[in-house]
């Protein structure tokens, strides 16, 4: 595998159960030709603690007596390449229908071609690693620096972000542990959960540790926390048992105990407080490793949950959830997690800028959702909806969320029925189960707001009982099933594509090395050149011509949105600013409205966001068209679709000039690569271009969410509102029209960032892969052959998988 020095040196480190050392390492300048030159003194510095030295040393001693790093495979060492044991690697696509099978079968089945699919990528990575070492060997010219920078190209790690979301005590941790298989893993039931820290649950790739991994917000946001929380604590219009009074209070004793309510805020900052995290006052990442998931929980439990009776004094608990940003824990040994990653949120985002922002940013990267609720009122549940509508801006066009599943959980919750038969209560849940599922999709199709992002056919309910899944008293694994959504883990897990994405590019590299090492007839090179780069010209033009046509479709919509917000502003504020419920409750919502740019996230309330409702009449003019021009599935659309059809037709040329077959070979899998390269483009950017709208109404109204915040005391509700409906009244008729030129300028620079990178990337592939001979390449004949082979092998399993 091709990794630049400092990752090599970071993934021995893992490797060996030392990732605490990482960042020592780093600091350090230690690389991978260092490391080789590490000498005893060296170590004793960097390594300060014995056991953790000695297994280092241990471990060096070995990585420098090993002459050959992998046995058939490649000898870098000599520069040589031996042809890889392939031929016990074929991909298991017998046996019975898949419709036949269940879910359990299937899903071995499945893991079996990965683990085959991951040892073809892995040898190819060494040829091709072997390959940039002979290039580095040779005359640095136009196309040896071109064909390096491809290898490098070549490297992708695909994951896979599925958000779960749902009230505290709906089993989200439990789901996630019986899904993973990992009972004890997250903690569940003992500690009172916390919303605000955002748990990540991935695979451990590079030992067989269980790792959490645990960021912090900084240390001048916390003590900006501390003054916001202080200034809140001593306003005495507040009411003792306001969801904001209670909030403070638990996250100050949390960290504190009693202690935080005799002594000042600028006193909370000391040191003394965060001896076991001196990670937090150095702005750095805390480490821990465990050999096993329980132990690893007991661990990492004080960073993400916290418990309701503290002691007194010094030997008061701490527990630190209150500043961290984000868990990541690791899971060795986990197929469904090589490159999946389960994500449990909080389902309105975080007061703390930097939480926040990282929570937007991972709810707009989720391909799925689980939607956690418990089964006894799943379909009636007010705050999963309220949920499912917080984030729906975020998940459909300003994200790229393809499904949506309902989980109800505690499937074998039987109430009144304990004293029945077990097959009467087994038909019983059955039931049951079948009528929650009907009712909620009657709930989903009432959200209209939310059905203009997602259709009914991304929703899927399941119900399940991870109880059950690990007791197995009542149901068989298969009826909680968890078995179906390992299933479906399995399967967005799934790296085919990417695997072959990457053996696919390898082999066009090769062709074109080979290619261009052994000269072929000038005349096939100028005859295919021209017919090429005539198509081109063709092909970009049709590009170009079906982007300008949802240009003026967009324009088009937007100025009926603009006209729309115009004429509705003034009521949509009203009814903001003069709620039926009023008064001095009111007072404190909107002085945290405009002391938050616009936006109150209260913990267990509706989400309040006053610039998306400035801004629905121009999303609202523009989300059916924006949906299907950027649908989620990267299939459809018309940018996804010009650029899928764009075509240079070289297998036909490949027929007909079968002496540049080589070179052609090369310039088809660069078009098909540089086609998924702008799929992903365009699915990060269209979330810019749609969010756009709601930050630049934000954007309009910050000035005048500054001048509200400053009013105090009596009159400050009636000031407040006078504020902003005052700047309303003077904004207006350009606020609305900025915010759709701003839109139409994102997308005018997406449309033309895709055409120059269409024009410029294929530009270079075209002349490069028809220059003249080039003898300072080097021959690679025998890694040519290894690589047909295996992407052959992988080709095959894969058309064989799709009929």
């Amino acid at each position: 595998m091709l990794l630049v020095m400092d990752d090599f040196v970071c993934g021995k480190l893992r490797q060996w159960g030392l990732s605490e050392w990482i960042e020592t390492f780093e600091d350090e300048g230690i690389d991978r030709e260092s490391l080789y030159c590490l000498e005893d003194g060296d170590i004793d510095k960097l390594i300060n603690k014995v056991g953790p030295r000695a297994r280092f040393k241990k471990r060096l001693k070995q990585l420098k007596e090993e002459q050959n790093p992998v046995q058939d495979t490649v000898d870098i060492s000599n520069q040589t390449t031996s042809t890889p044991d392939i031929g016990k690697r074929k991909l298991d696509v017998q046996g019975e229908s898949s419709k036949l099978e269940t879910p359990s079968k299937r899903l071995r089945k499945t893991e079996s071609r990965s683990l085959s699919e991951a040892m073809i990528l892995s040898d190819v990575r060494q040829i091709m690693g072997h390959v940039n070492l002979k290039l580095q060997n040779q005359e640095n010219t136009e196309l040896n620096a071109f064909l390096k920078s491809k290898i490098c190209d070549l490297e992708v790690d695909k994951r896979e972000m599925v958000g779960v979301f749902g009230k505290t005590g709906a089993g989200k941790s439990s789901l996630i542990n019986a899904v993973i298989g990992k009972k004890n893993l997250l903690p569940s039931g003992s500690v009172n959960a916390c919303t605000s820290v955002m748990i990540k649950v991935e695979g451990n790739m590079h030992n067989t540790m269980y790792e959490a991994e645990i960021e912090f917000i900084t240390k001048a946001e916390w003590k900006d926390e501390l003054w916001s929380m202080n200034q809140f604590h001593d306003n005495e219009d507040q009411e003792q048992e306001d969801d904001e009074h209670n909030e403070i209070s638990e996250k100050l004793s949390a960290l504190y105990g009693d202690e935080w309510k005799t002594i000042s805020p600028e006193n909370l900052i000391d040191s003394k407080y965060f001896r076991e995290i001196p990670e937090f006052l150095q702005g750095r990442k805390k480490i821990l490793t465990s050999e096993s998931a329980k132990e690893l929980s007991a661990r990492f439990v004080k960073y993400i949950r916290s418990d309701t009776k503290q002691g007194e004094g010094e030997d008061v608990r701490r527990w630190y959830w209150p500043l961290v940003k984000c868990v990541t824990v690791k899971v060795p040994n986990n197929d469904l997690l090589q490159h999946v990653t389960l994500v449990d949120l909080p389902g309105n985002g975080d007061r703390n800028n930097s939480r926040d922002q990282m929570w937007k940013g991972i709810v707009g990267n989720c391909s799925t959702v689980w939607i956690v609720t418990e089964i006894n009122r799943a379909a009636s549940e007010q705050e999963s909806w309220e949920i499912l509508k917080n984030v729906g801006l975020l998940l459909g066009n300003g994200g790229e969320c393809q499904r949506i599943h309902f989980i109800c959980t505690k499937s074998d919750l039987t109430g009144d029925l304990d004293d029945h038969s077990a097959d009467a209560i087994r038909t019983a849940i059955s039931e049951r189960n079948t009528d929650v599922k009907r009712e909620v999709h009657k709930e989903f199709n009432k959200l209209r707001t939310l059905k203009k992002h997602f259709s009914e056919d991304c929703l899927k309910v399941f119900t399940v009982s991870s109880r059950e899944f690990f007791k197995g008293k009542l149901l068989n694994q298969e009826d909680t099933e968890i078995p179906s959504l390992q299933e479906f883990l399995s399967k967005l897990n799934d790296c085919h594509s990417e695997t072959l994405n990457y053996v696919s590019g390898a082999r066009g590299i090769l062709s074109l090395i080979q290619g261009a090492s052994h000269g072929e007839k000038a005349r096939s090179k100028a005859e295919v050149h021209e017919y090429i780069v005539k198509s081109f010209v063709i092909q970009y033009d049709m590009v170009r011509k079906e982007m300008e046509k949802s240009y003026i479709s967009f324009e088009q919509c937007l100025q009926e949105g603009v006209k729309n917000s115009k004429s509705s502003c003034d009521k949509v504020l009203k009814s903001f600013l003069y709620p039926r419920k009023g008064g001095s409750a009111f007072q404190r919502v909107l002085k945290t409205v405009v002391s938050n740019g616009g936006v109150h996230k209260p913990k267990k309330r509706k989400l309040l966001d006053l610039n998306r409702k400035l801004a629905s009449f121009l999303t609202d003019s523009i989300d059916e068209e924006f949906r299907n021009t950027f649908p989620n599935d990267d299939k459809r659309g018309p940018f996804n679709d010009a650029i899928n059809k764009f075509s240079l037709e070289t297998e036909t040329l490949i027929h007909k000039y079968k002496n540049v077959e080589l070179q052609l070979i090369f310039v088809k899998t660069e078009e098909e690569k540089l086609k998924s390269r702008l799929n992903k483009v365009i699915r990060e950017r269209k979330k810019t271009v749609y969010s756009s709208l709601t930050e630049n109404i934000k954007g309009s109204m910050q000035q005048c969410y500054n001048r509200a915040a400053e009013f105090r005391g009596k009159g400050s509700l009636e000031n407040m509102r006078e504020t902003i409906v005052r700047h309303m009244h003077e904004s207006k008729n350009s606020m609305f029209d900025q915010a759709k030129d701003e839109m139409m300028n994102q997308l005018k620079c997406l449309m033309e960032g895709i055409l120059q990178t269409l024009h410029t990337t294929m530009k270079e592939s075209i002349y490069l892969s028809h220059k003249t001979e080039e003898r300072s390449i080097p021959d690679v004949s025998e890694e040519l052959a290894m690589v047909r082979k295996l992407y052959d092998e992988l080709k095959s399993g894969s058309d064989t998988e799709s009929s």
